[in-house]
């Protein structure tokens, strides 16, 4: 991305698309019952409480009665036609793990089959958005949530521990492929969720081959464990990498939430909260999805910059916009066309 001398005056900026995870599958109610939504009442209810206090971006999971995180996509279908009715505007995401959680100790956390994830395509009502990771990952949650931050958590259990820390996302070449088809044949845009520059860069690959004709939407993930660790210099290159026409969203866990949020801020980029990231505040204390939210508005307002609303939002991510050809996706991304043949040099529009 590109900044200029008033690059980071506010009035030069788009307004902030605050995205908020609420159902936190990684915990159980009883780790947090004030603010883990179980019946699907309270599910909607949570999206409508996010929504009205400053969130335009819904990253949507699904519990079952019983705490557990929903495997079932009848579930997603309910919990998304409900936000739909009560929050029209809000963007909905579904997270493409489709519930990562171990079913029972002793388990693996794993993410679901390829068919199964690919069935996301055909939610009903569609969401405006599926997650989609880019490369097959390691994702052990494990190495920075810290044991302090975890106990009298499901999480402090050394079973439910182990289930984690060998958790992967599975993400290959084939499967990436046949997931952006389908998606893009429903009309559902891939928010890209990206590990780090490795996984940015097969991204382009596949957009410089026309595998993928659309918006960038980019979420960096400073999590470690085979993500990027949460070193401000790893989201300084990326933001140096990524395309001038994309979004950038940050994501981190715990006490790093705030501050990659203040980043993402001061530079004119979009911050990501809710308890799937972080349950506690910078003083350890229960931190509601709510509160979150209510916090990133303050910041943002301090810098002077403005919250978009619903429609706003989803202008900002161009949602429903899809490209005909490679250049028009690389103009419309801001990225440096293909080169021609003899073409030597940086490729240049005329």
């Amino acid at each position: 991305m590109q900044f200029f001398d008033d690059s980071l005056h506010p009035e030069n900026m788009e307004k902030v698309v605050i995205t908020v995870a609420p159902y936190g599958p990684e915990w159980m109610p009883d780790d947090f019952p004030e603010d883990i939504p179980v019946t699907m009442d309270e599910q909607v209810q949570k999206a409508v409480d996010c929504y009205e206090a400053g969130a335009t971006v819904l990253h949507l999971h699904v519990r079952e009665l019983d705490g557990t995180g929903s495997k079932r996509l009848s579930k997603f279908n309910e919990l998304i036609a409900g936000v739909r009715e009560a929050v029209p505007d809000m963007i909905i995401q579904v997270g493409g793990s489709i519930s990562f959680a171990p079913e029972g100790e002793g388990e693996a956390a794993k993410w679901l089959s390829d068919d199964t994830r690919h069935m996301l395509a055909d939610l009903t009502p569609k969401p405006d958005q599926v997650t989609v990771a880019i490369n097959t990952t390691q994702m052990n949650i494990m190495e920075l949530l810290y044991p302090e931050y975890l106990e009298g958590t499901s999480l402090s259990s050394p079973a439910i521990q182990a289930a984690y820390s060998e958790m992967t996302v599975p993400a290959g070449p084939a499967w990436v492929e046949e997931h952006l088809r389908r998606l893009q044949a429903s009309g559902i845009q891939p928010h890209f969720q990206l590990t780090g520059i490795h996984a940015y860069e097969t991204l382009e690959r596949l957009v410089r081959k026309g595998v993928y004709k659309g918006p960038l939407n980019l979420t960096w993930i400073g999590i470690g464990g085979g993500f990027d660790g949460p070193n401000p210099m790893n989201f300084f290159n990326f933001v140096n990498r990524a395309p001038d026409g994309c979004t950038l969203t940050a994501e981190s866990l715990l006490k790093n939430v705030l501050p990659f949020n203040m980043m993402a801020l001061a530079m004119g980029l979009h911050p990501r909260c809710g308890i799937e990231d972080t349950i506690i505040d910078q003083h350890g204390k229960r931190f509601s999805s709510v509160q979150q939210i209510q916090q990133t508005v303050r910041v943002a307002h301090e810098l002077g910059r403005e919250i978009a609303s619903g429609k706003e939002a989803r202008a900002i991510y161009r949602i429903g916009e899809q490209y005909a050809t490679v250049e028009e996706t690389l103009l419309a991304n801001g990225m440096a066309p293909n080169r021609r043949p003899g073409q030597k040099g940086v490729p240049q529009r005329a």
